[in-house]
Order: structure tokens, then C-alpha cells, then sequence
């Protein structure tokens, strides 16, 4: 369980900073700041992935909700105006914690009011309960819906289209804000009073979008006011929908809270790896076309390729749900043309972008990672082998124009004007990072995908006409050793050049992966050399830099305008997903498993910290390169979690 006492709770500026998250697995969720104070566009109570229009909407984005005690009123959640907020001074949140879910804990006198809130699993319902735990005598619940009905990358205006009026429906009011969009059915368990009172409330600021230079100001629509009297001990318990509830809403909130309860049956006491096996969850979704699929990251991302394969094992097998992994990559494995796995799937239409070179070869380490887990090699020859050998004559052959097959073995991609590998930021549409030619990574792999496919061929026997797989591999062997190798600084280059024969010498970590994936190329004094300086030259208590600190074009922090961070996103800023594969790496090359467990220690124990920071219960999706390494991007990474997750398994760190 993750606690945040009163003296975050009542610290504005520190309770502005730590989000919470809420997930339907259906591609929505709910989430805000532990004072329920939106800093983002993207905050919401209801934000669903919805078929019609296509794509995630904000639909229900907040609800100001107060008690009135002796005839004075108190708020609950704080919302940010032009130059102030409201309430300005008051802050009557003295706990804030997280387990089963959200849960909110005010006092005011002798008055202690619990709130929590839920997602329903695969529907577009949020609950929210409360309960007058102590009171000296009954207070009045007031609770106003603010809606937003528009797409998580937008900012609703007042307008004349809103639809204003609400219909009684038994327990409730229902609203149709705009044609084309589905109803929100607003339903109350016990006694209540609703007024109609439409009206717009204008200029919600959202510190966050305005700090990383995007418009910031809102206004959203409050149909009318929901009016209930508690008496000590009561609960009243709150359905925002859109559909309309055809069970009570107490049971529905009990049977909810039972399940989630039974889930988490059996566990030791909190650890990183036990909270993470929680939040592992978040992310695995079934998606619009009831596919099993990944969403890479809250609030913004959605599926993409790279992404989901390399947070699959970390989330589904190496997290006890395996079947879930299985179909996952059912799922992507069918998506591919050409030998390629898409990278970028859109929230909206489904349209897919074919702009990943190395998604496809990650497919490979995935298998490796489940026949790992669970040695099931006939499903392998069942279900995958034919993607496996068809990625491989892809790529091979060159069936597009986006990679080449060189003599020496090597992979050649992209272009100047092209980013496809994982470091793919660019300003004003020019590559950050340009790494077209040889990266490394891409070619460790391929050598790793060759490997498996002659394994997998030998173990099935299967017979490889199209490709002498042994002499490949050979090639590929002396190629990385030759063309990357930096004999007079000890690691490989991050590019090789085939036109020039030349290669970028940056200090990146992409070479880990030449060490950590299952097959190597290189000899041992190789692997332990490369370990040995991204360990002294990359990094840090929460992942490794994308570039050394001695570099010229390294950027120490996160921050700025979009391009001003867009042109830091791979040029030294802390990405944590690769704290795995540097684990992986360090294993091999360390006889001794305490040592190993001494050097990570620290940086496990900055990442359950982070914890209770940022994105509650999550790790964020990067940090600053330089100290005191300020958590950005994405509050809630997939791959963050699923990477850290998987070292905690690597590490025989109970779950």
C-alpha cells in the first residue's frame, strides 16, 4: 500500500505533483492529482475509448464536491482560475493511499470523510463512494459534475452545440451533450436531491500543459448539482456511465471491491516488484477491435509495436499471464506486412504506421522470453514459427525500402529524413539522433533473431532452404566485431556507416542490448568491458543515460518547449526500461550474484521511492540526466514497469 501522509496532502505544490491512475482495460481510465486539482489536459474521472467517434474522450472531467457543516461549506477538490485557485487556502485532504484503490481521507472538526473511486473492468463506468466515518451530527454532500466531451488531446470551449438539458431516469439524470456521442448517465445509491443548473464555469488552468509550452485553459459544462444527507457511518455511492446501470450500485461497488481484494490474496509485504506485478495491469488492455493489446503509456500514448513487444514479457509472462502474452502476440504478429511490425497503431482510425525497424526483431526475444517462463516449445512451432521465418526472409530479402541486407551480414535502415529506431525523436522534422546505416542495436538484434531461428529450426526439425543460417550468422559475428568494435575505448560504436566506413562513437546504451540479449557475438572481455563503462558513463539511481555527460551534445534536463524537449528526448535524458537489459548485461558478466544485487540495490531503492511520486504506484517514462534526475514524459510508462519488473524476476526478488 502506498501512503501519502498530511504533510504531502496539505503541501500544494507537493500534492500537485503526484497523479493518481485509474484503468477500465479498455484503453480508459481516471486520473488527477491527489488534491483532485486537474495540471492537465489529459486528467479526467472518465475518459473511455470509444468506438464512435474513434479514439479516447474526456467525458465526465471532474466533479466539485463539498460537505456543509453548520451551514458553512467545505471543498473537497481544488480547481485552478486565472491567477488563483478554489478554494484558495483551505485543503482538508490529510491522507491520500492506494492499494485497492484511490482513497481519500478528509477531516474538518470532528468530521472524517472517506472517499474512493473505481473503474469498472471492461466498461465505461466510474464509481465514487463516500463515507461519513465520524460525525457529531449528519452532513450535506454536494456534488457537481463537470463535463468535457471531447478528445484527451483537446480543450473544450463553451459553444452553443452542447445539448444543456438532463432527463430523470430512476435513479439519476441522464445527458446527450452532442450528437454522435454516447449519453453519460449520472445515478446516486440512497436519498438525494438534483437541481438543474445549467452553466458553463470558463478558464480551468492546467499548470502542466503550460509549462511544456501547450495551450493550458478550459472550459467545462456542469449540468446541475447533486444534494444527499450523511449521518455517521452512511455511504452513499456515486455511477457515472455510459450506460445505464441495471444493478444496484452499492452491490455493483462490493462485488468490485471483492474481486480486487481476492486478487491481491496472498501477498507479502509491499515491494517494488509486488506493487509493479499491480501496476502491470494498467497497461495490458483489450482494445476497440477486442484484440488483446498494450498501451505504452498514460496519459497520451496509445498502442504501438516497439512498445508493446518489449514490455510483453514483462507484463504478461513474467507476471503469472501468460495466455494474455500469448494473444498479445497473436495480435501483432498478424499486423505484419512485408516482414514488418507496425510501430504506431492510432487511437482514432486504426490506421497503422509500418515505421519500426526493429519491432519485428523483438518478436524473437519475446518467444525467448517465453519459452523461458515456460518451455513450451510446441506452441512455439505452432503459433510463431511461421512469423519467425517470414520475419527473417523479410528482411533478408529487403522487401522494403526502409532496410537492406549488406554482404557482410549487417542490417542497413533508413534514410537522412527517416527515424526507425527507438531514439526517432525530431525538430522541425529533422532527426535528433540520425541513425541511419548500421545502428547497433538493430544488428545485435538481428544476429540474436538468426540465432533463435537456426535453434528453433534445428529443435523442430525444420529444414532452412532459403538461407545458409550458419554461415550468416558467421558473417554477421565477424561484421559486429570489426565494424562496431572501439578497440582504444573498450565499447561499441552506436552507428557504423557502410558507404564511409566510418562509425558514431557516441557513449550510448543501445550497445547494452549486443551484451543482454540471449545471443552474443562477442567474446568476454568484450561484454565485460562495454558493462564497465555504461556503468561509469550512463548510469543513474533511476535507469541509464541516452548519451554520456562528456558528449558535446548531451543535455542535461528535460524541459522547455516541445522542441527545446524534443532535441533532449535521446541526448542524455534517464530512460528506466533499459535498467533490464543492464541487468541482463551486468549478470553475464559478474560470477558473483551479490555483487550484482550490491550494484542495483541502489537504484531499486530510488525507483520504490518514486513510487509515491509522479505517477502513484507507476515509474515515469524518463528522468533528467542530470541530478536530482526530475521525473517527466509519461507518468505511467509500460515498458518502465514491465522492464523493472522482469530484473526483479532476473534478481529472484519475490514478487
Amino acid at each position: 500500500m502506498i501512503v501519502l501522509k498530511e504533510n504531502i496532502c496539505t503541501d500544494l505544490s507537493q500534492a500537485l505533483r503526484r497523479e493518481w491512475l485509474e484503468t477500465n482495460g479498455l484503453g480508459g481510465y481516471a486520473s488527477s492529482t491527489i488534491v483532485c486539482c486537474h495540471t492537465r489536459k489529459y486528467h479526467g474521472l472518465l475518459v473511455a475509448n470509444l468506438d464512435e467517434p474513434g479514439g479516447r474522450f474526456v467525458l465526465l472531467s471532474k466533479c466539485e464536491d463539498s460537505i456543509v457543516i453548520d451551514d458553512r461549506e467545505y471543498f473537497l477538490s481544488i480547481h485552478k482560475y486565472p491567477l488563483a485557485y478554489h478554494p484558495e487556502n483551505d485543503n482538508y485532504l490529510k491522507e491520500y493511499s492506494q492499494e485497492i484503490a484511490p482513497h481519500f481521507t478528509f477531516h474538518k472538526g470532528d468530521a472524517v470523510l472517506h472517499k474512493e473511486l473505481m473503474l469498472l473492468p471492461e466498461e465505461n463506468t466510474l464509481l465514487i463512494r463516500y463515507h461519513l466515518k465520524k460525525a457529531a451530527a449528519p452532513v450535506h454532500l454536494k456534488v457537481r459534475p463537470f463535463l468535457a466531451y471531447r478528445n484527451i488531446h483537446g480543450l473544450a470551449v463553451e459553444n452553443d452545440s452542447l445539448q444543456r438539458e438532463t432527463q430523470t431516469i430512476s435513479r439519476g439524470v441522464a445527458i446527450s451533450p452532442y450528437e454522435g456521442m454516447p449519453s453519460l448517465f449520472m445515478e446516486v445509491s440512497g436519498t438525494y436531491e438534483y437541481h438543474r443548473l445549467p452553466l458553463w464555469y470558463r478558464d480551468f488552468e492546467y499548470g502542466e500543459e503550460q509549462k511544456r509550452g501547450f495551450p493550458w485553459r478550459e472550459d467545462l459544462f456542469a449540468p446541475g448539482l447533486f444534494e444527499l444527507v450523511l449521518s455517521e457511518g452512511e455511504e452513499a455511492t456515486f455511477s457515472f456511465s455510459t450506460d445505464k446501470q441495471k444493478f444496484d450500485i452499492d452491490r455493483r461497488w462490493q462485488f468490485e471491491w471483492r474481486r480486487r481484494t481476492d486478487r491481491g490474496k496472498g501477498r507479502a509485504t509491499p515491494s517494488l516488484a509486488s506493487m509493479l506485478a499491480l501496476s502491470a495491469r494498467s497497461y495490458v488492455i483489450k482494445n476497440r477491435k477486442g484484440k488483446r493489446s498494450i498501451v505504452a503509456g498514460y496519459h497520451w500514448f496509445y498502442e504501438w509495436g516497439r512498445d508493446t513487444l518489449i514490455s510483453l514479457p514483462g507484463l504478461t509472462f513474467h507476471a503469472g499471464r501468460v495466455e494474455e502474452g500469448i494473444e498479445i502476440l497473436d495480435h501483432m504478429g498478424g499486423l505484419r506486412k512485408n516482414g514488418f511490425i507496425p510501430n504506431n497503431i492510432s487511437e482514432a482510425d486504426e490506421a497503422i504506421a509500418y515505421n519500426s525497424v526493429d519491432a519485428s526483431l523483438w518478436f524473437f526475444w519475446c518467444i525467448q522470453e517465453f519459452l523461458k517462463v515456460t518451455g513450451n516449445y510446441s506452441l512455439v512451432r505452432e503459433r510463431f514459427w511461421p512469423t519467425l521465418y517470414d520475419i527473417v526472409l523479410a528482411y533478408y530479402g529487403g522487401r522494403t525500402d526502409q532496410v537492406s541486407f549488406l554482404k557482410n551480414g549487417l542490417l542497413r535502415v533508413g534514410t537522412e529524413s527517416t527515424q526507425l529506431t527507438w531514439m526517432d525523436a525530431k525538430v522541425n522534422d529533422i532527426p535528433v539522433t540520425p541513425r541511419h546505416g548500421c545502428p547497433i542495436e538493430i544488428n545485435a538484434l538481428w544476429y540474436n533473431a538468426l540465432c533463435l531461428t537456426k535453434e528453433l529450426s534445428q529443435t523442430f526439425g525444420i529444414s532452412v532452404d532459403e538461407i545458409n543460417l550458419a554461415n550468416l550468422i558467421n558473417e554477421v559475428t565477424i561484421s559486429l566485431n570489426t565494424c562496431f568494435w572501439i578497440s582504444e575505448k573498450g565499447y561499441l560504436a552506436d552507428l557504423w556507416m557502410p558507404e564511409s566506413s566510418t562509425r558514431d562513437e557516441s557513449m550510448r546504451p543501445n550497445q547494452i542490448f549486443a551484451v543482454s540479449l540471449p545471443y552474443c557475438a562477442l567474446n568476454f572481455e568484450k561484454k565485460a568491458s562495454i558493462v564497465k563503462r555504461v556503468t561509469k558513463e550512463l548510469l543513474t539511481p533511476y535507469g541509464l543515460r541516452t548519451l554520456s555527460r562528456t558528449d558535446a551534445g548531451y543535455q542535461g534536463n528535460y524541459e522547455g518547449s516541445p522542441e527545446e524537449r524534443d532535441g533532449a528526448y535521446h541526448q542524455g535524458t534517464v530512460w528506466p526500461w533499459l535498467l533490464g537489459h543492464y541487468g541482463e548485461a551486468l549478470s553475464k558478466v559478474s560470477s558473483d550474484s551479490s555483487q550484482v544485487r550490491h550494484t542495483l540495490k541502489p537504484i531499486l531503492d530510488s525507483l520504490f521511492d518514486h513510487l509515491s511520486d509522479a505517477g502513484i504506484g507507476h515509474i515515469s517514462e524518463i528522468f533528467s540526466g542530470d541530478y536530482p534526475h526530475q521525473p517527466d514524459g509519461c507518468i505511467a510508462q509500460a515498458w518502465s514497469v514491465a522492464e523493472v519488473l522482469r530484473l526483479c524476476t532476473l534478481l529472484e526478488i519475490d514478487r
